[in-house]
């Protein structure tokens, strides 16, 4: 996937972005700036790279002072959008850090473009007080500076840089979420659902007491705690389990788990089935299974994956099929051994078999 956003970078792209700094700067060089950017390397830098390089050549040609540049940038910003307009909050991001006003100013105008939630993280770890700037953004009447608000201050915000003041202690991000739980904007809402699960993965409790007291405020309310929720669902949480009706599965047998082969090829694709029988009352169930993926050290790595979500009346059957897949992924690479296939029931494993994965062979 980012070899192929990388490619979004076109040198028409890069013809454009020049010749718009060139329209707003006079003196600016579109030729020079091109032939500098696209070098002879350019085709084997990666996305973030890429974003990276177009910034720093900017940065290298505008020759300005840099509240100068920044001008020129929020001149022709409007003419970019989405993710290759990264490159001007990294911008910010790489030469702003000792420019604190102007550099907050032009992230609020630029995330509206693209976005600079990774652009705010440096300022939020130099300056103490941009946190507090931050919470004021939770009442602004654009969305994506509601998303920044959120977004930015995630302690473990993916491709970025870890925040782990917040790690340690989430509470001064805390009133950010607060005003942001029942925001009209989904864009802004599953911001902070995402922040509260990246908070829940060191401090369960907080998260869980958090919820409890918002869950029944709204619809709104409910989706971002289910979705804050999410890794303590899949790591069985009981408490987490709870909140949404999934109870006890003392009534709850599991037949019929089978796989349609004892071995499969790495690449190779099969299928697993089982029912679900509910001796008991009618009760609302969570249904997953887990994969036991033996790593390249040999260790055994488990994967927990949803199949649904089902209520299920007293006396009820339900027959599950589900296809399982072994194609290496960029995220997973598969390794020849016995791995495992558990089912899960309401956080709790119920049943579990053991398949084999091998190296395919290959025809002579």
């Amino acid at each position: 996937m980012a070899d192929l956003l990388k490619n979004l970078y076109t040198e028409q792209w890069i013809n454009q972005l020049g010749n718009a700094i060139a329209a707003s700067y006079s003196s600016f060089n579109t030729n020079d700036f091109q032939s500098t950017v696209i070098h002879k390397d350019w085709a084997d830098i990666p996305l973030k790279m890429r974003t990276r390089h177009i910034t720093e050549c900017i940065h290298e040609k505008l020759a300005l002072t840099y509240p100068e540049q920044i001008e020129v940038l929020l001149d022709i910003a409007p003419q970019f959008q989405g993710l290759t307009a990264l490159v001007f909050p990294t911008f910010v991001e790489l030469y702003g850090l000792n420019h604190y006003r102007i550099s907050l100013d032009a992230l609020l105008i630029f995330t509206q473009y693209s976005t600079a939630e990774f652009a705010i993280r440096p300022f939020i770890v130099k300056y103490s007080e941009t946190i507090k700037e931050m919470v004021k953004w939770t009442s602004h009447e654009n969305k994506h500076i509601r998303r920044l608000a959120s977004e930015g201050c995630r302690p473990l915000l993916p491709w970025a840089m870890k925040l782990k003041e917040f790690e340690k202690d989430p509470s001064p991000i805390l009133p950010i979420l607060e005003n942001l739980r029942n925001d009209p904007e989904d864009y802004v809402y599953r911001s902070v659902a995402n922040n509260l699960n990246d908070i829940s993965k060191n401090h369960p409790d907080l998260v869980l007491k958090l919820c409890k007291k918002w869950i029944n405020e709204s619809r709104t309310t409910r989706w971002v705690c289910k979705h804050a929720l999410r890794t303590l669902l899949k790591k069985g949480n009981q408490e987490a389990m709870e909140l949404f009706g999934f109870g006890a599965i003392k009534s709850i047998e599991v037949t019929d788990f089978t796989v349609d082969r004892d071995s499969y090829d790495i690449g190779d694709h099969g299928y697993f089935s089982f029912n679900i029988l509910n001796h008991g009352i009618a009760g609302k169930f969570r249904v997953e299974y887990a994969i036991g993926y033996v790593k390249k050290s040999g260790s055994v790595n488990k994967k927990v994956f949803q199949i649904k979500e089902t209520r299920l009346e007293s006396g009820e059957v339900h027959a599950v099929k589900k296809k399982i897949d072994f194609k290496d992924l960029s995220t997973r690479k598969h390794y020849p051994g016995l791995h495992y296939l558990g089912i899960i029931i309401n956080g709790y494993e119920v049943k579990r078999l053991s398949f084999g994965l091998k190296q395919p062979a290959f025809d002579a």
